[in-house]
């Protein structure tokens, strides 16, 4: 998992997010909404980024993100993550701390190959 959570707003531009995802060289951004004290909603992938791209259109986060956002609790397991990844069909899910109901960080499909593999 990566500690931590990058960020956006739902209206921000599609290639801003590009060239956040390109400068912090990871594969997702939360999509958050002030309406809901900031807490994400949606995710935004480098597939969803190439989708537009391939489309050669002009989006913002929030209309790119994928549907609304899995998540797992910091204390499931890394068998119970992948399965609900899945089980969903998606590459990333926002790990959530049950303490405080934040983000604590987005675990991805590369994360699970890395811990299988030991």
């Amino acid at each position: 998992m990566h500690t931590g959570i990058l960020t956006t707003d739902s209206s921000t531009p599609l290639r801003v997010v590009a060239r956040l995802m390109a400068d912090q060289r990871v594969h997702a951004v939360a999509v958050s909404d002030p309406a809901l004290r900031r807490r994400p909603w949606a995710i935004v992938t480098a597939l969803d980024v190439t989708a537009a791209a391939a489309s050669d259109g002009e989006m913002s986060a929030g209309e790119a993100a994928g549907d609304e956002v899995v998540t797992v609790l910091a204390s499931d397991s890394l068998e119970r993550a992948a399965q609900v990844m899945v089980a969903h069909r998606v590459s990333h899910v926002v790990v959530i701390d049950g303490a405080s109901g934040h983000p604590a960080g987005i675990l991805s499909t590369l994360d699970v190959a890395a811990a299988y593999a030991g």
